[in-house]
This record gives structure tokens, sequence and C-alpha cells, in this order.
């Protein structure tokens, strides 16, 4: 089979739905909403302070655990766990966008940011439920394709919401393109309930020992788990430190705003899509440890595009050399290693520790990415990125480390802890 052949399964296509019903929501509360705050008179204060009603997305860890474990009543029954917990969601998540573009932030900004929060919070419960039902959905080899099929998805739900409302609100205005943004949430249900219900394991006993204690003992339970949370920590160091000085570094060199935004729209997207896309297919055909190691070190040498850069100054083709790149070596990694992190989740507990793994993620990179600045301005531009590529070898080596190809003693833990979860079942 050739590598690219793996998106060509239908479950990779419910996938794209739904990550792309979890990527619309971003906007709205976020970039979108800012336009139509500041249209509307509200001041910057203000509007920078709409900025904390994304904290959902970083806590969702939080109530994970009541996705994992709680059933609908009524619906569980019927349609099971994930699909049932997505059709109550994406409806409440509907309905909080409708009445979000019913707000007027110019007479009431508190009851726009009460509907922001609800959006945003609806919005992060949804991608709790919808990365369990793909983790639960596909094989330990699809894992990555199905990771780059979510980001496709997602990109283009933040292109509707984004550019997409921008267009709408101009001819309709804000109440009608919310509205439209609302009713597309729908294409992520039907696509899960044309889908089937994935297979998981009933775990019986409390909800706090189940849901809550279960999840942490046992992922503790499993060989070299602390390097596993290293590895998780410092796989993209590298990343992080670049990733949040690449703009300031282009600013620096003299490129001015509409300069960087023409090159990143065009090439930057269609780099970071072909990377995403490469890196499912990569994963596919190697294997996800090796696609780890591999997907790496190409990430890691993309760094060299940046000295490139700082020798070449303020050049459009070198800048464009330099985002293409960056972006396509950037989607390539993340394919693999968030297909990475869904083969670590138990079935017993997959949104739970997924909500874990991508919240420890996050703060690694926050933490990582704080130190940029200083290293930037005491290194300079071309020793700033050469310690980048250093930085990404610890990851690249844990990888070597910690990962077994045929994914051996990851089904070794599963079957000696199988029958402490219960038989498996829908």
């Amino acid at each position: 089979m050739r590598p690219l052949d793996v998106y060509r399964n239908p479950r990779q296509l419910a996938i794209l739905a739904m990550g792309f019903a979890s990527g619309l929501p971003l906007a709205l509360t976020g970039a979108t909403l800012q336009i139509w705050l500041t249209e509307a008179g509200v001041s910057l204060a203000e509007v920078g302070l709409f900025a904390l009603v994304g904290l959902s997305y970083a806590l969702k860890f939080a109530w994970a655990p009541l996705l994992d474990r709680v059933p609908v009543p009524g619906l569980t029954r019927r349609l099971g766990q994930r699909r049932s917990w997505l059709v109550v969601i994406a409806t409440l998540l509907a309905l909080s966008i409708a009445a979000l573009g019913q707000a007027d932030p110019t007479v009431d900004p508190w009851r726009t940011a009460f509907f922001a929060v609800l959006v945003a919070f609806f919005s992060a419960s949804q991608d709790i439920v919808i990365d369990a039902y793909r983790i639960e959905l596909l094989t330990k080899e699809e894992q990555a394709a199905g990771a780059a099929s979510t980001q496709w998805g997602y990109r283009f739900g933040m292109i509707a919401s984004g550019a997409g409302a921008l267009v709408l609100a101009e001819q309709y205005g804000w109440p009608r393109t919310y509205l439209v943004m609302a009713s597309l949430i729908g294409v992520g249900v039907i696509a899960a309930l044309a889908s089937v219900e994935p297979e998981r394991p009933n775990v019986r006993g409390p909800f706090l020992r189940t849901g809550v204690i279960e999840p942490f003992r046992e992922f503790a339970s499993r060989p070299r788990w602390l390097l596993l949370l290293v590895f998780i920590l410092v796989y993209r160091l590298g990343d992080a430190l670049s990733g949040g000085m690449a703009n300031p570094f282009y600013v620096q060199l003299g490129f001015t705003k509409p300069e960087i935004a023409s090159v990143a729209k065009v090439f930057g997207v269609i780099a970071t899509m072909a990377g995403i896309a490469a890196g499912g297919a990569f994963a596919y055909k190697l294997g996800l440890a090796r696609a780890l190691v591999a997907a790496g070190l190409i990430h890691a040498a993309g760094n060299l595009a940046f000295i490139y850069q700082a020798y070449a100054g303020h050049d459009i083709g070198a800048l464009t050399v330099t985002i293409f790149v960056e972006n396509f070596t950037g989607g390539l990694v993340s394919a693999a290693f968030v297909g990475y992190l869904s083969t670590l989740c138990h079935p017993a507990f997959t949104a739970t520790q997924f909500a874990l793994f991508t919240s420890l993620t996050a703060v690694g990179r926050t933490f990582f990415a704080s130190s940029a600045g200083w290293l930037a301005e005491s290194l300079g531009w071309p020793g700033f990125f050469s310690l980048c590529v250093l930085a990404a070898l610890p990851g690249i080596a844990l990888a070597i480390v910690l990962l077994d190809d045929s994914g051996s003693w990851l089904q070794l833990f599963r079957r000696s802890n199988e029958s402490q979860y219960g038989e498996r079942g829908a």
C-alpha cells in the first residue's frame, strides 16, 4: 500500500469533518470576535481581556474524566459514550455561538463575554470528545494519519470562522454570520453519526477511582513512565524556542508586516498543510518510532533555514524559503508527535489521558519559550538558531531510547492491565 492510501479510509474523512467542527469555534472567540469588538468601539483594554475566555482550552483536563466515565441519560445506550456526548456538546456549542452572535458588545459587553466563555467551554469539551473518538476509532498504525486529518480539518474550520466569517459579516452583519457558523458545527455531528461508535473497555467502580485516580495510576504503572513524561516535555524543545522568535526575527531584519503576511498566508499555509499530510503518511509507512526520529531530525535541520535567512538579510526570496521550510517541517513533526501521544492513551481512559498529555505539552512549550528572547539577545540570531538545532537533539535521543517500533511494550502493559478494567465493549 502506498503511504497516502491511508487517507482513503472512510474513517479519515469522518475525522476530517470532526476536525473542521473542532477548529471552527476558535476564531469566533478569538481573532474574529476581536475585530467585531473593535468595530463596536470596545476599548483595547477590554478587547485584550477577552483573551481570558480561552482558559478553557488549557484546563480541559479537569472535566475530561466526566466525559470518559459519565453516560448521557437516554442517549449513551443508543449511541455510545462518545457519540452521545458529541451530540449534546455540539448542540450546546451551536446554541452558544448563535447566542453570542445576538449579543451586542456596544450595549452589554459583559453579556458578550458570558456567551464567549460558554462557546470556549463547549468548544474545549467538544475537542475532548473528538480527540478520544479519533484515537479509539483508528488502529495504532493509523494514528498519525488521523492526527493529520484532524489538523487539516481544524485549519479548514479556522479559515471558515476567520476569513469566511469576515466576508459574511461585511455582507450580512455579525448576528447572521454567527448563525451560519453555529449551523456548521453540525458537520462534526453528522460525520460521527454516520460512523460507528468505537469499542472501549467497560470500567466498573466509583467515579473518583475509575475517572480520576486510575488514569494516573495506570500511566504510572508503565515501564519508564517518568522518561515518557520527560520525552513529552522536551521532544519539541527546539520548536518551542524558534517558533516564538520567528516573527521578531523577521521584523529585526527589516521585513514589513505586509511582506511577512503575504508570504506566510500563501507559502506558510501551503507548507503547513503539505507537511501535516506528509507526516501522517510518513508515520504510516515507517512506523511511529522511526517517524518520530526522522521527522525530529528533519525539523531540527529546518532551523538551518533561519541561519541562512540571518545572513541573507532582507531578501524576499530567502524569506519565502525560510517560511516554507519552517512550516513544512513543523507540520511533519506535529502529525507524528500527536499520533504518538494518541497511542499512549489506554482505551479505558482515552479522553482523560490525551487531555493530560496535550496540557503537559503546552506547559513545556510555554516554559521553554519564555527564555527564547533572552537567549536570542545573548547569542545573536545565528547563534540562537544554532542552539535551536541542538535543543531538538535530547528529544530525538529519548525517542530512540524509549520507542519500540513494533509497539510490543505498549501492548504488553495493556494486556497485563486489561483484567483490571473489565471486558471490551461499546
